[in-house]
């Protein structure tokens, strides 16, 4: 064990030499070394010196595309995975910061529940609340809807992505090896290179439309880069609230399809389709969650939003054909109550999982 970790120290040496070296020498490291680099601190092979230098220099480095993908290919090969059944549609995977919201009120869950009430499968990952922003996250706001998706294993995760096409990956429960990098973050004060893979990485294998949130520009291209190498055919990046997936509608909506490498630009004006509104502040979860019944019946603050964020995607994922037809079946959906519908189903779910 000893010389397994002396070996594998030394090889991080390598690793950290190349990224640490300053702004004159510093080189990125192969695909095949980014891959190796990760795997070492998941493993934790190399020190916690180590990793904490290698993590702040390549932030401050900030990680070129094939390092990304190197990365990419680690957690392909260790994390959990969730395939789609025969015949079923291609699911939206949704790729957003792990460390959550603090600013805005989230959509992205009841946008979840209108599009498997049109039967879009979804895929969501994250964690608990963690570094540095702490704020509210997936489990937490689905908790609040009365939908406890902690603890399941990865086999029950799976057999309700079959039978409802929704899944959401939970870190602490699926991939105990990606928390292990968790207290760095708190103790660096910064997100670390990891939050950008985050961002491109989903555990589906398979056909799928990838959907991946960024905040500066230069993460949007190095996404496409990196995305491109790994082979990922179908993306779309979404300057999103908080640098999440929630398409806003107090401004412009900046988003980019890349079909096979090739990128077309598409912006889109919530004003010019009825869904211009501010974007709600987040307060609290209680909070949210009451104003989240309400949009599931197509009223209150957070309707104007859900009705523009599920429009969209369902227009994304080819279930319209037109961005007008995506609004009129999210409003349908909602007015009819089949959203609020789906969230029952998911909780009669969840419940008959636990009288088992």
């Amino acid at each position: 064990m000893t010389s397994t970790l002396s070996s594998g120290r030394e090889r991080f040496k390598q690793h950290l030499r190349k990224v640490g070296s300053g702004e004159h020498t510093s080189k990125g490291l192969t695909r095949e070394e980014s891959a190796e680099a990760l795997e070492l601190m998941l493993q934790g092979e190399a020190s916690p010196a180590q990793i904490g230098a290698f993590l702040i220099a390549h932030r401050i480095r900030r990680p070129e595309p094939q390092e990304l993908t190197g990365m990419l290919d680690t957690y392909r090969t260790h994390g959990p995975v969730i395939t789609s059944r025969e015949g079923q549609t291609a699911p939206l995977c949704f790729g957003m910061p792990f460390d959550g919201r603090t600013r805005t009120a989230p959509i992205y869950p009841l946008t979840t529940l209108v599009l498997l009430a049109c039967g879009q499968p979804v895929v969501l990952q994250g964690g608990d609340r963690m570094p540095i922003k702490y704020g509210v996250t997936a489990i937490d706001l689905f908790q609040s809807l009365g939908l406890d998706l902690r603890g399941l294993s990865l086999d029950t995760v799976q057999d309700g992505f079959h039978r409802h096409g929704f899944a959401l990956i939970h870190q602490p429960d699926h991939f105990p090896l990606a928390e292990t990098l968790i207290t760095y973050r708190e103790e660096l004060g910064k997100r670390p290179p990891v939050a950008s893979l985050e961002l491109i990485w989903t555990p589906h294998h398979g056909q799928h439309l990838l959907v991946s949130g960024f905040v500066h520009p230069p993460t949007e291209s190095r996404a496409w880069k990196a995305l491109k190498l790994a082979e990922e055919t179908d993306l779309l990046t979404v300057k999103g609230l908080e640098g999440g997936t929630d398409l806003p509608i107090g401004r412009a909506c900046i988003t980019a399809r890349v079909r096979d490498g090739e990128a077309e630009r598409l912006i889109l004006h919530p004003r010019d389709h009825g869904c211009h509104n501010a974007d709600a502040e987040w307060t609290d979860v209680d909070t949210w969650c009451e104003q989240a019944q309400n949009a599931l019946n197509g009223l209150g603050p957070l309707s104007d939003a859900l009705r523009w964020n599920a429009a969209a995607y369902l227009w994304f994922a080819g279930q319209t054909d037109s961005l007008e037809a995506g609004i009129e079946q999210a409003r349908t959906v909602l007015e009819t109550g089949r959203a609020a519908d789906q969230l029952s189903q998911l909780q009669d779910w969840r419940k008959d999982l636990s009288i088992r």
